[in-house]
């Protein structure tokens, strides 16, 4: 990391499900990615400029980013000093359990807004980093489902039904499968074209449209994904990455750490990989 920064990526051994990070950043900058679960943060020093499907989000101290599960989205400062801030990564199903407790929302839920300046969540969102930090997960626990219950009342929504697949769609859905079954070795855009049935220029289109972008980022992303889940279960780091396709170690621990925010190894450390638990 540049120097000056810092960053923590955790869970919380009594708190399944839900992910903590705490970092300050002034170079690092995350490329398009998406999450499985959702993401709250809220800035305490310095501004994010979070790049989302409906623009850029300009994020200060006060504000709350809220991102629906597999929503692309980018990351870098917005000031010369960087950003500070805390973020939680809580699982889809940890959100419906307290959508379906505490809301009326029919289907999955979701939020509307992408941003809102709501200081009673920010400090809630602060306050379960603390709690865990001092090993209280009761209170961690309890305001993490306040929180998420109270962005849900104020903000929550329906998530959209998928619309029928165009001829498009189904090329990008098939696309996807293809690259997740031969992750370690993928073809060439125009040999997948081909494979398909379609043009490279189209299949292009067609994964953007559908993904939010293209085929070559999204291998990435779903490469790093994978190799966390790997890391999570005790896998050395030179051995996911062979497993998932990159060329080297060295190869995973940039894009994982350009992606997550973290390095394998601080990563694995943060979920306590290797101590009893």
């Amino acid at each position: 990391m540049a120097e000056g920064e810092w960053a923590r990526y955790w869970q919380h051994e009594r708190l399944p499900g839900i992910d903590l990070l705490r970092a300050h950043y002034v170079r690092h900058t995350f490329p398009r990615h998406s999450h499985e679960g959702y993401v709250f943060g809220t800035i305490t020093r310095g501004v994010e400029d979070v790049g989302l499907p409906g623009g850029v989000v300009h994020a200060g101290p006060g504000m709350v980013v809220m991102i629906n599960p597999e929503v692309p989205h980018t990351a870098r400062a917005g000031v010369t000093e960087g950003w500070m801030y805390s973020t939680l990564y809580p699982s889809s199903q940890v959100v419906a359990e307290i959508a379906a407790e505490t809301t009326t929302i029919r289907g999955t839920a979701g939020f509307a807004e992408t941003d809102a300046v709501d200081l009673q969540a920010a400090r809630l969102i602060r306050e379960v980093h603390r709690a865990a930090e001092e090993g209280n997960a009761l209170a961690a626990d309890s305001m993490l489902r306040i929180m998420v219950a109270r962005l849900l009342r104020n903000y929550g929504r329906s998530l959209p039904a998928r619309e029928p697949l165009t001829a498009g769609a189904r090329d990008a859905a098939r696309a996807r499968a293809v690259l997740e079954e031969r992750m370690e070795d993928p073809p060439a855009l125009q040999a997948l074209a081909a494979e398909l049935g379609t043009s490279p220029f189209a299949l292009l289109r067609a994964f953007r449209d559908r993904y939010g972008m293209p085929p070559h980022t999204w291998l990435t992303d779903a490469r790093v994904r994978r190799a966390r889940r790997m890391l999570d279960v005790g896998a050395a780091p030179a051995e996911a990455a062979a497993a998932v396709g990159f060329a080297d170690q060295p190869h995973l621990n940039r894009h994982f750490t350009r992606i997550v925010g973290v390095p394998p190894g601080a990563y694995q450390r943060g979920r306590g990989v290797g101590r009893p638990r």
